[in-house]
C-alpha cells in the first residue's frame, strides 16, 4: 500500500545542510529497502495559485488555499505493507527532516 507522508511546517526558510544532508540520507534508506516511490519539497506558500472551476467559470486567485500558521512544505509517497511500517518510517522522517508529518494512506482502486 502507498502512503502519503506530508511535511508540515511554520516558516519559509529553507532545510539547514545538516537537516538536508539527513533528508538525502534517509531517501538513501527508502530507495534501498524499497520503500521509496517519490518525494519532493515545494516553494512557499505565497507562490502558490488556487484555481476553482466548479460553478462554470474558472476562479484564479493568488496565495495559498488555506491561510494558515502551518503549511504543506513537502511529502514522500512511500510503498509500505502496512500502517504500523508507514508511521516507522514517517517517525524517522520527520526525526531527519526537523519537521512535523503526517501521513495518509493513499486510496487505490
Amino acid at each position: 500500500m502507498q502512503y502519503l507522508v506530508s511535511v508540515i511546517y511554520d516558516r519559509t526558510d529553507l532545510a539547514t545542510p545538516a537537516e538536508m544532508a539527513a533528508v538525502d540520507a534517509f531517501n538513501e534508506r527508502l530507495q534501498a529497502e524499497g520503500h521509496w516511490v517519490f518525494a519532493a519539497g515545494l516553494a512557499a506558500p505565497d507562490t502558490a495559485t488556487v484555481i476553482d472551476n466548479r460553478n462554470g467559470e474558472a476562479l484564479v486567485t493568488d496565495g495559498p488555499f488555506l491561510e494558515s500558521k502551518e503549511f504543506l512544505a513537502g511529502f514522500w509517497i512511500i510503498e509500505a505493507p502496512d500502517l504500523d511500517v508507514a508511521l516507522r518510517l514517517a517517525t524517522e522522517g520527520s526525526k531527519h527532516c526537523n519537521r512535523k508529518v503526517e501521513v495518509r494512506p493513499i486510496l487505490s482502486e
